[in-house]
């Protein structure tokens, strides 16, 4: 008989060797007679992390966001569609995996059983040319991951692993976080996956998605975050690359329920408000100007993207040293991303997957059925007898032309789904965005970390050097966490625990070899 699983066991998942981290000792919880006060500038997943562990501890939050809503990129919004309902609009498609331990802890605060969440059977990859890969059947505990990754797909044949490069590809058996970025933060993900002599087909149809998922062309990745990536997803964890997304919009299932449990905890919410700048004070404070005046607040967290932190620390002056803001001030964003959503008057082939990777298409990135997982795409598909279409189109250039991009989106799909040729599109939707951060070749020295030269500013954000391996979202939740970690530690109490996936390869045998290179 099996015996029962750790509770702290049932939040990390199914692997075992998943890794604890936990925070530094204390109390409870703050018992002061004045309780300290915190401004966290920044609404999204790093920023209500952070809310969170401290208004959960005693710590009075006030919450600063610019839009009027919360969940910075996974933020939703409501528009009319011409037939007069209405729809739930955001920036795209997110997927919520297996590994994202500590996002998922974030959501458990209003959603325990994460019933709020949906998995998808598959995670498809489809090659113009053809070539289909799926990680449906593929084992999920390491190396078998790997060994009947390369047995099901298509793209491996024996040729194919004959002419490739074992030693260039030993990194990928041992990652460590920061060694990782030591060892290939030099080198572009393109030139790593030329040095391993990776078959072409699943190079593109493999390596690139990966890459890719940080709105980056593969040449000016770095190749640490590729490999780390390739790490967190397949070599080093037991989870799979099989993930779960929300079942109804992003407002709906997951920021207004924690909204909602913030402001029982005492959390301000001030949605809709810019701050122009934060000021430290004689007493070691922070003055946040915002809404057209200044309060004061014990310490502070910058939980905002790239840009948002380049501006908010040029626009005070007196934050950090030089060497810091130097450093802040030379962050990059990837290239502009554009998601189109389409409202079609006829439902597409019944065996679409609800998401599906693509290559080779042009720009083309990926295809998203909402009504195959979200409930408002659903309900609107079911009363029409249409489909509702998502597009991802990735790393666009500067001179992109908007309308012809957006057309040539729809034509692609087309080549994807043909039975798309003979729909009308009733409605639709386009986002234009750059607000992603960019992790460059060489870039690693320049991304902040959680703590900055003053201990009471901290920095919370998919952009933050963590020290673990984690990355996208759940490097955001996992930065914001940290964060609110590092200021409880400084009043005695003890914060939130972490878990990521583990940290070096699994296999004794893998480790031996990767030092071989």
């Amino acid at each position: 008989m099996t015996a029962p699983r750790r509770p702290d066991a049932a939040r990390r998942g199914r692997d075992r060797r998943a890794r604890t981290i936990p925070p530094a000792p204390g109390a409870p919880r703050f018992t002061g007679d004045r309780p300290p006060t915190t401004a966290v500038v920044g609404g999204g997943i790093a920023g209500l992390a952070a809310a969170t562990a401290l208004a959960e501890r005693g710590v009075r939050v006030t919450l600063y966001e610019r839009e009027p809503t919360l969940g910075g990129r996974l933020a939703g919004w409501r528009t009319t569609l011409s037939d007069g309902s209405g729809a739930t609009m955001s920036r795209g498609f997110h997927a919520f995996f297996r590994q994202y331990y500590n996002l998922r802890g974030l959501l458990r605060r209003t959603d325990p059983r994460l019933d709020r969440l949906r998995g998808l059977p598959d995670y498809p990859l489809w090659h113009s040319g053809g070539l289909r890969d799926s990680f449906r059947h593929v084992p999920r505990t390491p190396p078998w991951s790997a060994l009947g990754f390369v047995a099901l797909s298509p793209t491996f044949g024996l040729r194919d692993l004959l002419r490739m490069n074992p030693v260039a590809a030993l990194p990928l058996l041992d990652v460590r976080v920061p060694d990782v970025y030591t060892q290939l933060d030099g080198v572009s993900a393109h030139d790593f996956l030329e040095s391993i002599r990776f078959p072409e087909a699943a190079h593109h149809l493999a390596f690139e998605v990966f890459s890719r998922s940080f709105f980056a062309d593969p040449r000016q990745l770095s190749a640490a975050e590729m490999v780390l990536m390739f790490h967190i997803y397949f070599l080093g964890s037991a989870e799979g690359l099989l993930f779960d997304v929300p079942s109804e919009p992003f407002p709906t299932a997951l920021w207004e329920p924690l909204a909602g449990y913030l402001g029982g905890q005492g959390v301000d919410l001030r949605t809709g408000t810019p701050v122009q700048a934060v000021e430290p004070t004689s007493d070691g404070g922070f003055l946040v100007a915002a809404d057209a005046r200044e309060q004061h607040y014990d310490t502070a967290v910058l939980a905002l993207d790239s840009a948002g932190l380049s501006s908010l620390v040029a626009d005070s002056p007196r934050l950090g040293d030089s060497a810091w803001r130097e450093r802040i001030a030379r962050l990059r964003g990837a290239p502009q991303f554009l998601v189109s959503r389409l409202w079609l008057d006829r439902p597409v082939a019944a065996d679409r997957p609800g998401f599906l990777g693509t290559s080779g298409y042009g720009t083309l990135d990926n295809v998203s059925v909402l009504e195959r997982f979200e409930g408002e795409a659903r309900r609107w598909a079911s009363r029409t007898g249409g489909s509702v279409v998502e597009l991802h189109a990735y790393a666009l250039p500067d001179h992109a032309v908007r309308d012809v991009e957006q057309k040539h989106l729809v034509e692609q799909l087309h080549q994807v789904c043909p039975e798309t040729r003979a729909a009308t599109v009733v409605d639709e939707r386009h986002e234009w965005r750059a607000d992603c951060p960019l992790f460059p070749v060489g870039g690693y020295g320049d991304r902040p970390t959680v703590r900055t030269p003053d201990p009471g500013l901290v920095v919370a954000g998919d952009l933050v050097r963590t020290g673990l391996p984690v990355a996208l979202m759940e490097r955001a939740a996992t930065s914001g966490f940290l964060a609110a970690n590092a200021l409880l530690a400084r009043w005695g109490v003890s914060g939130q625990t972490l878990w990521t996936v583990p940290d070096r390869g699994r296999s004794a045998a893998l480790r031996g070899l990767a030092r071989l290179g």
